[in-house]
């Protein structure tokens, strides 16, 4: 009885702490639905005028695709050098290594308007301030340590005696780290694409820092709605990605279940 009681109460907890993390976000359901040309609650009248600004205007057409061309490429490159230096480090596993880790994971320590201010002095010489490649690099070191961490923790639960039975058994190092290390921390390198996906995509301050007028994200084009207009298409942005968010996290519900219940039968 004590125990229901209990788990109840958790729940009970846990969806009052989910509704007041997400209702902020909610708000902007129905300031996306205002007639108005600024952003305001709706009285009476709703409209949907800032959708259809937002699915026709050229503008934020570009933003949205600048920002999953510069998402997917950073969410490739993360991971690919994410996984590949969390396989180092666990092979390694010395004291150097842990040292290693901890300089690979100061991305993620450093306040990123340090990191922006790096990025703008260095990427100038390079010649890589306001392009593609500039964002996407330093998109990818902002975001490869978060791959490092959840695949290093899929391969702490990593049993080494089947890489040694791989090797024993005559695979190559390549044969055994694409048949057996890979399918083995699969979830853990999957995790880590889509940090480092959902990383690029909200990132803001180091894309203000060093893209001007060529790259144009979709969260500096919401800043910049919100900074010098208030338009009330960013409130429709942001519903957008709040419904694209839900269906993703139900398609991946889905999935994981499918997928439990293939390994059960």
């Amino acid at each position: 009885m004590k125990q229901s009681m209990l788990a109840m109460f958790n729940r009970t907890g846990a969806w009052v702490l989910l509704f007041f993390l997400v209702l902020p976000a909610l708000i902007s359901i129905p300031v996306s639905l205002t007639p108005k040309r600024f952003l305001s609650m709706p009285k009476g009248e709703l409209s949907l005028r800032h959708f259809e600004k937002l699915f026709t205007s050229p503008e934020w057409l570009s933003s949205f695709a600048q920002s999953a061309i510069i998402a997917s490429s950073t969410a490739l490159l993360a991971t690919i050098l994410g996984t590949l230096c969390a396989i180092g480090l666990w092979r390694v596993s010395s004291k150097y290594s842990e040292l290693v880790r901890a300089f690979l994971l100061l991305p993620l320590i450093i306040p990123q308007i340090i990191s922006a201010m790096a990025f703008y002095r260095l990427w100038i010489p390079l010649g890589l301030l306001d392009s593609y490649p500039g964002l996407i690099i330093a998109h990818t070191i902002l975001a490869s340590p978060m791959v490092l961490i959840t695949v290093s923790a899929s391969l702490a639960n990593f049993d080494p005696k089947l890489e040694q039975a791989s090797k024993n058994l005559g695979a190559s190092n390549w044969a055994t780290m694409r048949r057996v290390i890979l399918p083995s921390i699969r979830p853990g390198v999957f995790a880590g694409a889509l940090f480092a996906f959902i990383l690029s995509w909200d990132e803001i301050v180091v894309t203000l820092f060093i893209s001007k007028f060529n790259v144009y994200t979709l969260p500096r084009r919401m800043w910049n709605g919100i900074r010098e207009n208030t338009d009330p298409t960013v409130a429709a942005a942001a519903v957008v990605l709040i419904a694209i968010t839900v269906i993703a996290f139900g398609v991946s519900t889905v999935l994981s279940r499918r997928r439990a219940q293939t390994q059960n039968d």
